[in-house]
């Protein structure tokens, strides 16, 4: 376990910070700053969408299957609002200090241009599947790049990291939440068995269903309680910000501690709950049926503000309101006894484990969909699936029966592996984005609705835009 701390604590200190800020800083300035000027396009497009999909071309998949942009911002949402808002944040704060909260709203805000740019490649390197898109890092590396092991490469490590390695994060923490109530570890670990294979032996349509319904209603819940519980301490909430930035820039301690463990906390648990620059958000992206990439790219990027602008920020809030001993607990305990302080009656400690449940499942069945989809850019091979399938079962198990230590360590370093892999074709392809990007605006100022043609980028492979 040492060995595996001191392996993860390089990559993060030394490589990972520095190519995340990066990227995020360059694609803000490249897309002059799309995350910002273009927020009102982005809710324009979701409450345009519904259940509906604009893609009116004849393409070989039937319209019962095709999937609307707001069902693919619900399934890449159902991935990202989980454990790292819940529990994530809480680690962040008990081992980064409040400091964290910080680097994790600048992580967000500059990082979202790379949520931009990967999930418009996404959309502009889809191919047809048997019954919807698929698309992705993978699928955009060996189109656009054409380096066949740099693809299989990502579609190996995105199948572990979501697939495998954080599954069983979001098994652990729901053990967790649930061990105080005396439920049993092994229980939860095979109850939640049981109903991963009931759902992921769908269709990305099912899954996209079950996230469109649940999701909303946990979010719109737990935002409606971070909201109570700061109204009614809204005295402190300027102490609590005052806290945050001084000690996110807090220089004196050194990068021992102080700035150095609040940035690296922040941005690693802020990259873990929001995936903005991560490659997996661009999976689902993929499968939205729309008439332009850019659409979807946009949509996309507003799902790292509502994760981590407003969920993170929300149990920050309540962790930081509720005067709760940092030091003393960490992960998921740490939320539940900081709304536990505000409600009493052990109410708090209920409402989380229900949230988290419903946050952590739907991400379980979402992180799935993203290894399988690259499974398939491996092989179509059906017993590869089946396996799996299985080997995510298991891992939801084991998960669910480890310590919290060990996932998370294990989590960020197939992360930190996945990301650089997905950084680096960002960097080689990411003007095709920006082409984009120009070629949708243009159109909107001439009123039209944009439409993407391949012949806009001639010189690349895309399909299922001739």
């Amino acid at each position: 376990m040492d060995i595996i701390n001191a392996v993860n604590d390089i990559i993060w200190s030394y490589i990972m910070i520095i190519l995340l800020l990066g990227f995020a800083i360059y694609y803000t300035v490249a897309t002059r700053g799309v995350q910002f000027r273009m927020v009102g396009q982005m809710f324009k497009l979701l409450a345009a969408s519904g259940s509906k999909h604009d893609d009116k071309r004849t393409d070989g998949i039937s319209n019962h299957h095709k999937v609307s942009s707001f069902q693919a911002f619900a399934v890449s949402i159902a991935s990202r609002v989980g454990t790292g808002n819940l529990a994530g944040v809480a680690t962040a704060i008990a081992l980064g200090g409040p400091g964290a909260v910080m680097w994790m709203w600048i992580i967000a805000l500059l990082g979202s241009a790379n949520a931009f740019v990967e999930s418009t490649l996404a959309q502009l390197f889809k191919v047809k599947g048997e019954r919807s898109f698929q698309g992705g890092p993978a699928y955009y590396i060996s189109k656009g790049i054409g380096k066949k092991w740099w693809a299989v490469t990502f579609a190996v490590l995105i199948t572990l990291t979501f697939g495998l390695a954080f599954n069983s994060v979001q098994s652990n923490t729901i053990a967790l939440s649930l061990v105080q109530f005396g439920v049993s570890p092994v229980l939860v670990g095979a109850v939640l068995v049981v109903l991963s294979l009931a759902v992921i032996c769908g269709s990305i349509r099912r899954i996209s269903r079950f996230s469109q319904i649940v999701v909303p209603v946990m979010a719109i819940a737990y935002i409606i309680l971070a909201l109570a519980i700061s109204i009614a301490n809204i005295s402190y909430v300027p102490h609590v910000l005052k806290l945050i930035f001084d000690d996110a820039f807090n220089f004196q301690a050194g990068l021992g501690g102080g700035v150095g463990a609040a940035m690296m906390m922040g941005i690693k648990r802020g990259l873990f709950s929001n995936e903005a620059g991560e490659g997996s958000a661009p999976n689902v992206a993929a499968t939205a049926a729309v008439s332009h990439p850019v659409k979807q790219g946009l949509i996309q990027t507003l799902g790292v503000f509502t994760d981590t602008l407003i969920i993170c920020s929300c149990t920050a809030f309540i962790i930081l309101l509720g005067h709760t001993p940092e030091n003393q607990l960490s992960g998921i305990e740490l939320t539940q006894k900081a709304i536990d302080s505000e409600l009493g009656g052990g109410l708090g400690s209920v409402f989380v484990a229900v949230a988290i449940f419903f946050f952590a499942f739907t991400s379980i069945v979402a992180n799935y969909y993203y290894g399988e989809t690259n499974l398939q850019f491996i092989t179509k091979k059906k017993w590869v699936i089946t396996v799996y399938r299985i080997s995510v079962a298991s891992m939801v198990f084991i998960g669910a029966v480890s310590t919290l230590d060990f996932v998370w360590a294990i989590a960020d370093i197939t992360m930190a592996l996945m990301t650089a892999c997905n950084l680096g074709a960002l960097a080689v392809l990411g003007k095709y984005a920006i082409i984009l990007l120009r070629d949708y605006t243009n159109q909107l100022r001439r009123g039209l609705d944009p439409q993407y043609h391949s012949s806009t980028i001639p010189d690349i492979d895309t399909p299922c835009w001739d």
